[in-house]
Formats: structure tokens, sequence, C-alpha cells
């Protein structure tokens, strides 16, 4: 759901007189854009306050202030900034509906802040907002390509909302089946490549942070190329200093395709100016560079910076979860309780990531040391050092029939990361044995690796089999986040 909350706007100039509202897209607000996305959300604001003295008709300081909003409450989410930030969304709407119906900016942008709109409801878990606002966005957007066919900033967002809504996982398909979104992986990703990479296109130009962004995560997530999209950030020179939005994506990608010390290179080597958006999402991603690379004390400190500033609720369990991890690792089995007791009692379960998290604390037993150390290792890419860890370990070693399940999946998982397939397919297939029946996520994420390696292979038949077993498996831990990425493989196997 990450990527259609994503979505930025231009502008067009549209003259008319004085006396109306217009849709101008001048110097001083191209200089705000640029700054807004580098994430220096005060040196853009302050430009927007100029542009509002030029000419207070212009409609368009309205707009790059919705995204302002959109960054401070999606990234940071802070309650008491909703309450004043929040009722900004509806007024700007009305006075943007204002402006002249005739400008192919008039839909554009009122779809614009409708995304932004809906991104921050979903973060404050207001499902039923999110809902009706990403219909509506999707409604102006709509509208917009079909009367101005021609406009090329359509095409980011109606292209990136074509890709996504072909891979709605069941549990939100009341979007697309209240709302009539219809999609399509391979147009949507056409469209917006086509996008990203029109170099004569002014609009393109102009927009290709914000394009840029959003084409890597669908690539990585949806196409599921994910050494394409980081390969993307170098072959384009990406600035991962200057730009925040950049740094941001650059990192995060890395870390979750477990490329652990490019991420932490690109984090602390980013420019620690105070003129950037304040947020504390780098002591998030480093806490999990120091949990992957067995780090435990480092990955605590991070952590708990990232709680004590962080005003939110998504992962605050997970968090919690991680560091109760890291002090059961440490032996001290005092803090994990106390730890684990946070899990329980803050945060919310909004993220799948959050609701597991509060399972397994509510369970109260902790996971087989070996086990939780072949986890953290393999997820971090340290595929040799968790073999290490099992070395001499089969399912009889375990008792419980939970723990041989997570071994015969990580050991089918460390294998696969290591291209050896035949062995990987062969332990997934004991996880799915094993696992299908139960609530453990193990089992449907095994049949999901074996659609992607048949996919890999050129085998679509078989990796659409396996994706459609990874979807008909219910009632597990991820079970959304796992149906969307099987309904993607069978989408891409498709051409859809």
């Amino acid at each position: 759901m990450k990527f259609w909350l994503l979505f930025f706007f231009s502008v067009f100039s549209f003259f008319t007189s004085n006396a109306q509202k217009v849709f101008e897209f001048n110097s001083t607000c191209q200089q705000a854009y640029q700054e807004i996305t580098q994430l220096k959300l005060n040196n853009g604001q302050a430009l927007i306050n100029k542009a509002k003295q030029q000419n207070p008709d212009n409609l368009i300081p309205l707009v790059l202030e919705s995204y302002i909003d959109f960054f401070v409450l999606f990234f940071n989410e802070n309650p008491n900034d909703f309450k004043l930030r929040y009722p900004n969304f509806e007024q700007r709407i009305s006075q943007v509906k204002q402006g002249p119906q005739n400008s192919p900016f008039y839909n554009f942008c009122l779809s614009a802040i409708y995304l932004h709109k809906s991104a921050v409801n979903i973060k404050f878990d207001h499902k039923a907002r999110a809902g009706f606002d990403f219909q509506t966005a999707y409604k102006y957007i709509k509208q917009n390509k079909k009367a101005y066919p021609t406009f090329t900033p359509n095409n980011l967002i109606y292209g990136s909302l074509q890709a996504v809504a072909g891979t709605i996982p069941k549990g939100y398909q009341w979007i697309a089946g209240l709302f009539g979104v219809k999609g399509s992986i391979t147009d949507g990703l056409n469209t917006v490549h086509h996008f990203v990479n029109s170099t004569h296109d002014p609009w393109a130009r102009l927009m290709f942070n914000e394009a840029s962004f959003l084409y890597c995560y669908l690539k990585f997530y949806l196409e599921n190329k994910k050494d394409e999209a980081l390969d993307f950030i170098k072959d384009k020179k990406l600035d991962v200093v200057n730009n925040y939005l950049f740094t941001y994506m650059a990192s995060n990608l890395s870390l979750n395709n477990k490329k652990i010390d490019e991420a932490a290179a690109i984090i602390q080597n980013r420019n620690k100016s105070s003129e950037y958006f304040y947020t504390p999402v780098w002591d998030f991603e480093m806490g999990f560079v120091c949990l992957y690379k067995m780090q435990p004390a480092q990955a605590i400190q991070y952590f708990e910076n990232y709680l004590s500033n962080f005003k939110g609720n998504f992962y605050v369990k997970d968090i919690y979860q991680k560091i109760s991890w890291c002090y059961y690792l440490l032996g001290n089995t005092t803090k994990a309780e106390e730890a684990r007791k946070n899990c329980i009692s803050k945060g919310t379960t909004v993220s799948e990531a959050d609701g597991q998290a509060l399972k397994e604390a509510k369970r109260g037993k902790w996971t087989n040391t070996v086990l939780l150390k072949a986890r953290i290792l393999n997820d971090g890419g340290f595929n040799k050092e968790a073999i290490q860890v099992l070395q001499g370990k089969s399912t009889s070693s375990f008792k419980d029939i939970a723990e041989q399940l997570e071994f015969t999946y990580r050991v089918g998982r460390i294998n696969d990361d290591l291209g050896n397939d035949n062995d990987a397919i062969a332990f997934y297939l004991k996880a799915i044995a094993l696992g299908k029946d139960r609530t453990e996520y193990y089992a449907s994420r095994a049949a999901l690796q074996i659609g992607m390696i048949y996919e890999n292979r050129g085998n679509k038949k078989m990796a659409i089999q396996y994706y459609e077993q990874c979807i008909d498996m219910d009632n597990h831990d991820y079970k959304n986040s796992l149906d969307q990425r099987a309904k993607s493989g069978i989408a891409r196997c498709l051409g859809e």
C-alpha cells in the first residue's frame, strides 16, 4: 500500500485576470518545489510565503503546503501535528476548487491533495477516511487523464495507481471493489518508466526527484527487480548525500535488499545540516543495521533513541520486540521482559509487523536462541554466518513443531539467498507441509519464495501455481503483505 502514498504533483501556468484564482508555477514556486523534494521543508515554506506575497491568487503555494504537511505527518506521526495540520487539507481543497476548471492542473492538484490526505489517514489508522480520499483522488486523476491525455504529469500518478491497484491484497480489496479501481502492473510500470526517463519533457525533468522516488519503490516491490532499483539510483547518480528524499529511499531499499553496509554508509554520510527536515527515521534504520550485524547493545541505543523522539505508533511494537531480542541475546532477561511488556502496552497493530510482534509477546515464550541468531543474520544477508549458527542442527534438534517449522524455512531461505535453488525448494516444500495450516507465516512465505524461483527460471506456470498457493493460505502472520507480493508475481507472469 505504501507505493500510492508517495505521489507528488507538478503545476502549470494558466494566466487569467488578477481578479481570478490561477495555477501559476513561477520561479519562486519552482524553487520551493526543489527544496521540498529534498526535505528542506523550512526553506520550502519560506519560499511558499514569498510566492503568496507575490500573487495571493496563485493556488500553487497551497498545493505545495499540502505536500509539506504530508511529509511531516507521514514520517513523524505526531498527534499534536495531526490536530494542527490535518484540517488544512480540506481548507486547501476548498480553495483549489475556486481555480479555473479548464486548467489541466485543476483535477491534478485535487488528486494530489486527496492522496496526501489518504496517506496521512492510513498512518493514523483512519481506514474509512483513507479509502474515501483514495477513491476521490483516483476519480480526479482518471478524469484528468481522459480530459487531457497528452498532459504528461498525469502519467506519474495514474501509472502508479495502475501498477499498485492490480496487486491489492484481500484485506484491502474493499478499496478496489468499492471504488472500481482497476490495475495493470505492466501498463502502470511502463507509464512511470517512460515518464521518469523522458529527458526532453520539461515536466518530467521538473518532477524527476518525485518520479525517481516512486519509480524505484515500484520497481523494487511490484516488479521484484531489487537490484535494478538500486542500480537506477547509481546510474542516475541520485544525490543521496544532499537530497534527504533520496537518502531515505536509498538507505531503506538497501536495508530491505540485505545490503547492510551500503545502507549504513548512506545514512552516516548524509549531509547533517540543520536545514533538513528532522525525523528520527535514521535511528530506526541504524538500529536495524546494528541488529543485523549482531551488535545488540548498539542496536538498543539506536532503537531507544528512535522511540524517545518518535510520537507515532507505526512499528512501535515491532521495535520493542527487537529491543527484547537484543536484551535476550545479551543475557539480560529482566530488560528483555520489560521490553516485551512495552510491546504489549504501547503502540498499535496498524502494521502487520506490529501485529506479529504483539502476538509473539503475548505468547510469552522466548524464541530458541539458535533460531533467533540465524534469523537475524539471514535477514541481514549474512548467510555464511547464519549457516555456521545452524551447523549440525536438524528438525530433530527441536521438540516444538513451531521451532521445527522455523528451522526448515530458515534453511530454505539461506539456501535461496545463496543461489542454491534446488536445496531451497526442497526445504521450502517441507516448510509448507509442516506449516500450511498454522498461523506462522513461514509456509506462506515459502510458497512465495518458490514462486519467485520458478519465475526467475522462466517457468511461469509453476510460478503461478505457488503464488496461488501462497494466497490460498489463510489466518497467518503478514497475510496482506504476502498476498500483495504473490498477486504481483501472478500479474508479472501473466503480463498484466
